[in-house]
């Protein structure tokens, strides 16, 4: 039954348009909060609210870069959720029309 409400709880993350294109995008490649914000035309507190209920959740992880956090997909040992990602459209479209391509804005 442990497991069950685990996986519950993981959908639920995932039923949320915002998080899981946000897993898409971390899909393609790790990114910095300031990316995302400007990918997702979202402020940084609501960007950071969905990152934090995704680490919690195990889906993502952080590393310090200077005095940005930058995102990782951290999901390899969830086999349910690669199976989901799998299926959610290629967001690398979005990332080569991003303009801080490089992380020289952060």
């Amino acid at each position: 039954m442990d497991r069950i409400h685990e996986m519950a709880e993981t959908f639920k993350l995932l039923g949320d348009k915002t998080r899981l294109t946000i897993l898409g995008l971390l899909r393609e490649r790790s990114l910095c909060v300031c990316d995302i914000v400007e990918l997702l035309g979202m402020s940084q507190p609501a960007i950071s609210q969905h990152l934090r209920k995704l680490r919690s959740g195990g889906l993502v992880r952080e590393e310090r870069r200077g005095q940005w956090m930058y995102y990782h997909l951290a999901a390899e040992n969830v086999p349910y959720v690669l199976e989901v990602l799998r299926h959610v459209p290629s967001l690398q479209e979005m990332l080569e029309k991003q303009i801080c391509k490089t992380g020289a804005c952060c």
